[in-house]
């Protein structure tokens, strides 16, 4: 006689999980909340189904606390209701609104996202959306939400679960153990001088060689030691390990990340969309010469869609001798981000690279030369022509003289120490990452043991 066997399966749900604003400039940070998430999630045996992801939005919202980075989980569970209640409870213990941070949280169960989410979250990479925007839309999309303070990490939450990977790249965060928030980062720079060139161009944006200077320690009292940012995940394990220091940390995780990648600057500035603390690109003609100011910083006008508009571009960028060069009527493309305006300009764009198109010829004109005697001719007077003082040799007209310009058709970018997280370096040019593989086996998550 055979029995029927029967098995319960238990049902799993895709949980998205999205949070922001837990950090202010006295301490916290998302990612260690990220990282204190997974780590609990992980002991709970959580199935993963891709990489934290760390998504950098627009760099030039006046309030953000650092680099303007909120983080999405996705995974996969049984009990959503027991971990979203955890989640609360995380937020609320990591989050510094003692300080200032305005935490928000949003949950989605959908293994798929809704267009509605990028479209958002697109938004979010280069204007300014108003939290109360991201309210309306949390409601009319029937999610699960939960903020403290104003809510402004509400944006960054939907952001960060609506984000479209069209590249990225990883970022390795390497976290402190509590007594050392707050205290001076010790690190050896050789090491970090050295890990850069072994991982290159797998790494990026670590050291700056001119200056000596290590790019991959926080200067604030959040709890990251270090962050690496690179394409695999072997090539940030590998150059976590070159990095070395006396201090012992509590442990890493690898995040999926848009940082890199330039996205902030792919949409097009108009008359229209050219509102401050937006962020985009441009393409037009030089229309006045660059006025050099106090400081070293260039300022000079471009020609776009039949409107003017005023860019900027400060000594401790690096481009300015760049900006300085440039002459009426260059064909350039630029991008950064709007600058309310002020007493002396009106909205003005920072630049964050200038691409050459064309470049005028420039012309000088100047007295003939006498070619017997090799000698510049001089005026015999208004209308009278020239002539030269030493065998009267006589010529009608000056002559035109091209001066070889200093730039070249080619993009300039900003020297390495003064890049934005989102800035696509020089080594990422024309790369795309759009691997979607995640393995849950790989190291991107350690809690060291010590």
């Amino acid at each position: 006689m055979s029995e029927l066997i029967t098995e319960n399966v238990e049902k799993k749900t895709v949980l998205n999980i999205g949070f922001d604003d837990t950090d202010s400039p006295k301490g916290m940070c998302t990612t260690f909340l990220a990282y204190k998430l997974v780590d609990l999630l992980k002991k709970q045996r959580t199935e993963f189904l891709d990489f934290p992801r760390l998504v950098r939005f627009n760099p030039n919202i006046p309030w953000k606390t650092r680099g303007n980075g909120a983080v999405s989980i996705k995974i996969k569970t049984s009990n959503p209701s027991k971990i979203k209640n955890q989640v609360k409870n995380l937020v609320s213990k990591y989050s510094d609104t003692k300080n200032g941070a305005n935490p928000g949280l949003v949950f989605f169960e959908s293994d798929s996202i809704p267009h509605e989410f990028t479209e958002f979250s697109d938004l979010a990479l280069w204007q300014l959306i108003h939290r109360s925007n991201a309210k309306k839309f949390a409601k009319k999309n029937n999610l699960e939400y939960f903020y403290k303070g104003n809510g402004q990490g509400l944006v960054g939450a939907i952001g960060a679960i609506g984000y479209d990977f069209k590249d990225h790249t990883l970022e390795l965060l390497s976290y402190r153990k509590k007594q050392k928030f707050g205290k001076e980062r010790k690190i050896s720079i050789q090491s970090v001088k050295e890990m850069q060139e072994k991982t290159y161009p797998d790494t990026f944006n670590s050291f700056d060689t001119k200056k000596g200077r290590v790019l991959i320690t926080p200067h604030g009292p959040d709890p990251v030691f270090f962050g690496v940012r690179g394409e695999n995940v072997s090539s940030l394990v590998y150059a976590s390990k070159i990095i070395k220091s006396d201090e012992k940390l509590d442990g890493y995780m690898i995040f999926k990340s848009n940082q890199g990648t330039g996205d902030h600057l792919k949409n097009e500035l108009t008359f229209e969309t050219m509102k401050p603390y937006a962020s985009g690109k441009l393409t037009g003609i030089v229309s006045n010469s660059p006025k050099i100011v106090k400081g070293g910083h260039v300022f000079f006008k471009i020609l776009s869609n039949n409107n003017e508009f005023w860019c900027a571009v400060y000594k401790p960028t690096g481009m300015s001798v760049i900006a300085s060069d440039l002459i009426q009527g260059d064909k350039i493309s630029v991008g950064g981000g709007v600058r309310k305006a002020s007493k002396n300009f009106p909205r003005i764009i920072n630049l964050e690279f200038i691409e050459i198109i064309s470049l005028k010829k420039q012309i000088t004109t100047s007295n003939p030369i006498c070619k017997k005697c090799n000698k510049k001719m001089k005026s015999k007077g208004k209308g009278q022509g020239f002539q030269c003082i030493r065998c009267g040799k006589k010529s009608s007209r000056k002559i035109n003289q091209e001066i070889s310009r200093n730039l070249q058709k080619k993009l300039y970018l900003p020297k390495v120490s003064a890049h934005r997280h989102l800035t696509r370096p020089q080594q990422r040019q024309g790369i795309q990452n759009k691997s979607k593989i995640f393995k849950n086996s790989l190291s991107w998550f350690c809690v060291y043991e010590n």
